[in-house]
């Protein structure tokens, strides 16, 4: 890993290393994060606290009416969480037979939120703090206010633009009539006694309590399906990670609704090409990339849902050895490819990541889906609830056609690591169908070329938006964009202010020593800390 002679490419932060770190896309969070750490907390109770904040502090990310998952190594093995919710119970295929695709916003887009039921889990399971404790943070910024980041700022307003008339949004986060500039304060005292009560009752006024009879009374209002028996039958589970070898180390991600097996996929695919054989940023070494990660999203888009409704191809199916290497053949070195679906044989988010000296690493993500989710808010709560109904299909024949009580496919995917069997990075770039080629991205640069992680997240990126079309960050060399338009690539670029498109990484390594070095966003509000 290259710690000297940094950096190769433009950016205003060095890397950090210490004994105990939390990475996020906001300080304030990350700050809480340390906080409890500080207290003699583990890397979980961090990563809630920090959590739990940016459900105030980047509310066009996250909020508590959000999904989540984790992946976290404990000491001694490694677990994933999926507390991702369902369908509500009446949305059959006939509800939206009038509609060419699913709705983007609105009520018709509410999924049941199951972010804080994730917070649950996870403290029960790990945590060494009170609940109530990891909530001290956030409820003081939510009555007391925090001078909203620049990031944040702009992106708020821009979902205010979209997103004022919808159900509840603007006496909600358009205090004035409009959205708070940069530096500006903004407090909500109503999702500060939100957040008590959930803290109180360990979540249980949010799914079959006073929050929750809320959320039904404002659903029943708008002929909305979801119910408070929605919400109470909403759990997170434990369903472990899936993962594929990479020149040495394994990447794990969460098995389907989501989409970390392209990520799989794109990596079991670039085993069986001359990746390793090229340098850094070499107009080759990201043409392979790109096309690696073409195939791959066209079978994940094609056959990934609900593991539960994943009937006729399956998760072995779509990382079989001989499938992937099958598909490594279709890449062609001098020509760029229009990849469609294979054929295997049957058989608006934030990330953040924390760990502590004893060892635990957590890799944790929640989100909306875009910003600011659905935009519908719930009076007299500060809840917004997110929209991920959009991601179902209304194909018939696809395995995420829409259904009661099924969960939809999700972008929102945390990643992890693994040295023989050792922790050896947690680690996500939030942005939706941006995340799964940043985990490859993220991968290749900080293992393959062994960039450390502020490294790793400073080079320019690239996106592949379907068919030939694939979206350079203009900052990447001349000679390359060149190299990758002559093979029939079609480029564009855009700034890297550009944000959500780019996506936004958080990094933790483990070094050989026990200490960690890390690294965050510099496309973002965001910040690594540590002690």
């Amino acid at each position: 890993m290259q710690i000297e002679n940094y950096p190769n490419y433009p950016s205003r932060r060095s890397p950090v290393i210490a004994q105990n770190m939390v990475a996020a896309s906001q300080p304030l969070a990350a700050q809480a994060g340390l906080r409890m750490l500080m207290r003699g907390g583990n890397a979980v109770d961090a990563a809630l606290a920090t959590a739990i904040t940016l459900s105030l502090v980047e509310p066009t990310g996250c909020g508590l009416g959000s999904d989540a998952y984790a992946i976290i190594w404990d000491g001694q093995s490694l677990h994933g969480l999926n507390s991702s919710g369902r369908s509500p119970a009446s949305w059959t295929e006939s509800r939206f037979s009038n509609l060419k695709e699913m709705p983007y916003r609105g009520w018709e887009s509410v999924t049941v939120p199951g972010v804080v039921a994730g917070w649950v889990s996870l403290s029960d399971k790990f945590g060494k703090l009170p609940f109530q404790e990891l909530f001290e943070p956030a409820v003081g910024y939510a009555e007391s206010g925090f001078a909203v980041s620049p990031i944040i700022a702009q992106q708020w307003s821009l979902g205010a633009a979209e997103l004022s008339d919808q159900p509840g949004f603007a006496d909600n986060f358009l205090p004035n009539g409009v959205s708070p500039a940069a530096g500006e304060i903004y407090n909500n005292i109503e999702f500060a006694r939100s957040l008590k009560l959930i803290a109180e009752t360990k979540g249980e006024a949010f799914y079959s309590g006073a929050l929750a009879e809320k959320i039904d009374a404002y659903a029943k209002k708008h002929h909305a399906a979801l119910r408070i028996s929605d919400l109470a039958e909403h759990q997170a589970d434990w369903p472990g990670t899936i993962s594929k070898n990479f020149h040495g180390v394994s990447l794990h991600e969460i098995p389907p609704n989501g989409q970390g097996i392209a990520a799989l996929m794109a990596i079991g695919i670039l085993n069986h090409t001359s990746l390793d054989d090229l340098e850094c940023d070499s107009p080759l070494s990201v043409h392979l990339q790109i096309e690696a990660t073409k195939i791959a999203l066209a079978d994940t888009y094609k056959y990934v849902s609900d593991i539960d409704f994943m009937k006729k191809i399956t998760v072995a199916d779509l990382l079989s050895e001989d499938y992937l290497k099958e598909r490594a053949v279709l890449i062609k070195h001098d020509q760029a490819v229009d990849f469609k679906a294979g054929a295997p044989k049957s058989g608006g988010t934030v990330y953040l990541t924390a760990a502590d000296q004893d060892g635990m690493m957590v890799s944790f993500i929640q989100s909306n889906y875009a910003g600011f989710g659905s935009g519908v808010c719930i009076p007299g709560t500060g809840i917004h609830l997110q929209n991920r109904g959009a991601g179902f299909s209304l194909d018939p024949k696809s395995p995420n056609v829409v259904g009661p009580k099924k969960r939809p496919f999700h972008t929102i995917i945390p990643a992890f690591l693994m040295d023989n069997g050792n922790p050896l990075m947690s680690f996500g770039v939030m942005g939706g169908p941006m995340q799964a080629q940043g985990h490859i991205q993220m991968v290749v640069r900080s293992h393959l070329w062994k960039q450390n992680p502020q490294e790793a997240i400073d080079a320019p990126r690239w996106r592949v938006e379907g068919g030939l079309d694939v979206v350079c960050e203009a900052s990447m060399n001349n000679e390359l964009l060149s190299f990758l338009s002559e093979l029939g690539h079609n480029v564009s670029t855009k700034s890297s202010d550009d944000a959500f498109g780019f996506g936004g990484a958080q990094l933790i390594r483990r070094l050989p020593n026990g200490f960690y070095i890390g690294g965050s966003e510099s496309r973002k509000d965001g910040h690594v800390i540590g002690f």
